[in-house]
């Protein structure tokens, strides 16, 4: 157990050093560069699925059964 949590605490001081040390330094490039655009094309991409799921699939959509269906009649009871 003790060299499990000794290797635990060494991933985790890494992690946080790397942070500290602005390791995600190529990350802000990324973003910078492409961050837009992405969102945009995501955006896009998502809304015209949505619209051909929408309207051409032909989907039948779980709508409110109230006023369309009808209760069965209850059995008489036997005398």
């Amino acid at each position: 157990m003790y060299r499990f949590a000794k290797a635990a605490v060494n991933v985790t001081g890494q992690a946080a050093r790397q942070v500290r040390n602005s390791a995600t330094a190529s990350e802000e490039v990324f973003h910078a560069k492409y961050g837009v655009a992405l969102m945009v094309g995501g955006t896009v991409f998502c809304t015209a699925v949505w619209s051909y799921v929408l309207t051409q699939t032909g989907i039948t959509w779980n709508l409110s059964p109230v006023g369309k269906m009808m209760p069965k009649p209850w059995r008489k009871s036997e005398e």
